[in-house]
């Protein structure tokens, strides 16, 4: 009688397993654009901090966003090319004489009342320039992908050797991958190479 109680028991402990699994990362949109300085990312992803997080942070110690970017040029005679590699790094941080949160982005710096303001911006990338003016595309069918994980290789000592033990510390998403084709550049007005013509007096 036990073990009846106990297989539907475990059942139920197994089939929850996914949806409790602490530390995913979702990519829920990601989308390319022209713009004036090139191509430039918009994504959005899902995720929420673990207590682990949350403790490390409340006590000043800072997290490492890691957002890349990878652009591929499938070959069907070769391995694909790869054309485009884009990397930022975005730090959260406390800070207790404030009580103020903070995202740091190289010098840029942008300034929350609590974490979930904080948290919502940092869930948003809007406008990140992946693909310079300059880079010269052809005319083939592109593979864009982009992840975001936490950096672990940035905490300090102790908190690295506890978050390689523990996976509540563990926090990235899988590549998502989507196609994209180059926009086409109009072509360059061609100059007239016949001598004008002057109106007789």
């Amino acid at each position: 009688m036990r073990r009846l109680l106990f297989v539907p028991f475990l059942f139920a402990i197994l089939s929850a397993a996914p949806c409790a699994l602490a530390g995913d990362i979702e990519v829920r949109d990601a989308t390319l654009r022209a713009a004036d300085e090139g191509v430039v990312l918009n994504a959005d992803f899902d995720f929420d901090l673990t207590a682990r997080h949350l403790e490390a942070v409340s006590n000043g110690v800072p997290l490492y966003f890691v957002i890349e970017f990878d652009l591929t040029r499938k070959r069907w005679y070769w391995f694909a090319e790869n054309t485009v590699s884009r990397r930022m790094q975005v730090r959260l941080s406390y800070h207790a004489l404030s009580r103020h949160y903070r995202l740091s982005t190289g010098v840029v710096q942008q300034s929350f009342t609590s974490l979930e303001e904080a948290l919502a911006v940092l869930r948003r990338v809007r406008n990140w320039l992946v693909i310079e003016r300059n880079v010269a595309l052809g005319d083939y069918n592109y593979e864009a992908a982009v992840r975001m994980r936490l950096d672990i290789s940035l905490l300090p000592k102790p908190f690295q050797v506890n978050a390689i033990a523990t996976p509540e510390w563990r926090l990235e998403s899988p590549w998502k991958r989507f196609p994209f084709r180059a926009p086409q550049q109009p072509p360059a007005p061609v100059e007239s190479r016949e001598p004008q013509r002057t109106a007789p007096q």
